[in-house]
């Protein structure tokens, strides 16, 4: 049996000290359920001293993933800290998603560092809401915690998970939320949750299903602005994090873009030396990655090949083993930034974003007036348009544009995510399709896509979506991005702006983030239209409270490309001979 020496005492793999449903007292007199693993060793257990990795969760401490992994790390010597958080499962109190986690957090790191077993040194792991509660306590600053590693979550639940562009993830929201609500996971059956989602107003969707969210409500209702949002945001606070983190996302993950917000944040404005040297890696997964172990080489339709597949515990590890042992160099030798090119199957490893020589490239819509459907006229091309028509589409939200793939979660039996053909997408009226020439080389795009939308609507309030698609010889058309923006809150979410009827107003629509060759023989393609659902509820272009509106309103649409509103997406081109 192989051991390995740590602090001076062997650890044996498989030799396990197990302590369940310990109750951690919060400042507030609240206790949390939580499970310690340690090693144990051939000597003296009371003399060993130990770094800690802690995993802090709303879905059961006591899972079977959570003790494989836990089992795994008291193996390689390491303590390991599992804690239901505030409301779930055995923990006391109430849950209200991410509100107490910063408290919390600081709490039981100070516990763990007051431990006999603990050695002072901590490090946090966890995907989506384990990642969460990762950057919620780091600006806290707890004297204990060395580095974190955060997988596929946001920072700014505003825009990152409840209303990203303005609109709703009712999507996310509704499969999730539902299932999230009580005090522990529970199944919801429907025969058919697109039409629970078709539910309005969209207020009762909750009670229509037999439950009871408050934070529901709260998330439709809060305007940007209110100190709510703002308590639960870390991008202010990057220059009190003074630990650095391993992060890791996936271009068809719905954090994708968040992903680089804490990258830049951490590296430009990370408040130590430390926190300067955090990582990113960002492959071509959905939300989940893959499996608790490594990642899966096919995401949606596509088999990315066996070199995408990276074993996310093992590099995790490495990391801690970085940051965490007593004896280690945090010095560290590998770029910060590794990121998996589709189109090419390969990894690149680069030192910032957006990549240094990038050509950001106008690619400008036009049209004859008749971009409609991938039968149109659309094109995408370099050259600014002359005087041209406007394009016009009737959007009707009781027959909206479904959701085809994409950056979904958290069910893809429901919402499939990740590249799937968007042919029957395209084949609607009310999708305009842009088209660019067969490529004679190839294009390396990588970095933030953004259109630029001129349009108008005869109404008060409507959505604009948009989605950059990679087209194959064969016709197969594989999305890459997309995004949306609510018009009302085209200029923030702090406040409603309506529209005045008729008036061409300008949209800047995050359509998101990738890495992709298109190859020679291959064509860029933009989709605009107004909506994606279930992804996002559906804008009933009315004007009124979206949350309880049940009026709905066809809108006829206009989309501009001229001298005077010229419309084009900003492509970051990657030169050959960069």
């Amino acid at each position: 049996m192989s051991s390995s020496e740590l602090d001076g005492g062997t650890a044996y793999p498989g030799a396990i000290q197990v302590t369940v449903d310990r109750q951690v007292e919060m400042r507030d007199g609240l206790c949390l359920s939580t499970d310690v693993y340690l090693p144990r060793l051939l000597g003296d257990q009371g003399a060993a001293k130990f770094s800690c990795v802690l995993i802090r969760t709303p879905y059961n401490n006591a899972s079977a993933v959570n003790i494989r992994k836990a089992r795994s790390l008291a193996d390689a010597g390491y303590a390991c800290v599992l804690q239901d958080v505030r409301g779930r499962w055995d923990s006391d109190g109430s849950w209200d998603p991410f509100v107490a986690e910063a408290e919390d957090g600081y709490d039981t790191q100070t516990w763990i560092g007051q431990q006999p077993w603990s050695n002072g040194r901590i490090g946090m792991s966890g995907r989506s809401y384990l990642g969460s509660v990762q950057w919620l306590s780091a600006p806290l600053r707890n004297p204990n915690v060395v580095c974190l590693a955060p997988q596929s979550i946001c920072v700014d639940y505003l825009t990152g998970l409840v209303r990203p562009g303005g609109a709703f993830q009712l999507g996310v929201l509704c499969n999730w939320g539902l299932r999230v609500v009580g005090r522990s996971s529970q199944d919801i059956d429907f025969d058919n949750w697109t039409e629970i989602c078709r539910v309005l107003p969209i207020a009762d969707i909750a009670g229509r299903a037999g439950r009871h969210m408050d934070f529901w409500d709260r998330w439709m209702d809060l305007p940007g602005g209110d100190p709510y949002w703002a308590a639960i945001d870390t991008r202010p606070h990057w220059d009190q994090i003074t630990v650095p983190a391993l992060i890791f996302g996936g271009w068809y993950d719905l954090y994708a873009s968040q992903a680089f917000d804490q990258f830049n944040g951490m590296r430009l404005h990370g408040g130590s030396e430390e926190a300067r040297q955090s990582r990113l890696i960002m492959g071509p997964w959905p939300h989940h990655l893959g499996s608790d172990l490594s990642t899966a080489p096919r995401t949606g339709d596509i088999d990315f090949g066996t070199g995408s597949v990276v074993n996310v515990d093992a590099v995790e590890r490495a990391w801690f083993d970085q940051w965490l042992k007593p004896d280690s160099d945090p010095a560290l030798d590998s770029p910060p930034l590794r990121l998996f090119v589709m189109g090419v199957n390969r990894w690149q490893d680069e030192q910032e974003w957006p990549l240094a020589g990038t050509d950001w490239q106008r690619w400008h819509l036009h049209s004859r007036g008749s971009a409609n459907s991938v039968r149109g006229d659309g094109e995408l091309r370099l050259d600014e348009p002359a005087e041209q028509p406007c394009d016009t589409f009737v959007y009707d939200p009781e027959f909206p544009v479904q959701t085809v793939g994409g950056a979904n979660c958290c069910s893809p039996n429901i919402e499939p995510w990740g590249p799937y053909d968007q042919r029957p997408v395209e084949s609607r009226n009310d999708v305009l399709v842009y088209t660019s020439a067969v490529l004679d080389e190839d294009l390396e795009v990588i970095g933030p896509i953004v259109l630029r939308l001129f349009a108008a609507t005869d109404g008060p309030d409507t959505d604009w979506t948009a989605k950059l698609v990679d087209v194959a010889p064969s016709g197969y058309a594989m999305n890459l991005c997309d995004g949306i923006v609510r018009a009302r809150y085209r200029l923030g979410q702090d406040e409603s702006r309506m529209l005045t009827p008729g008036r061409v107003e300008g949209y800047d629509i995050e359509v998101g983030v990738t890495a992709n060759v298109f190859r020679r023989g291959h064509r860029i393609r933009l989709e605009v239209s107004s909506s994606n659902f279930p992804r996002f509820d559906r804008n009933l272009n009315t004007g009124k409270d979206l949350a309880r509106d049940s009026e709905i309103r066809v809108a006829q649409q206009q989309v501009f490309h001229d001298p005077s509103y010229p419309s084009h997406m900003l492509l970051p081109v990657i030169p050959v001979d960069r």
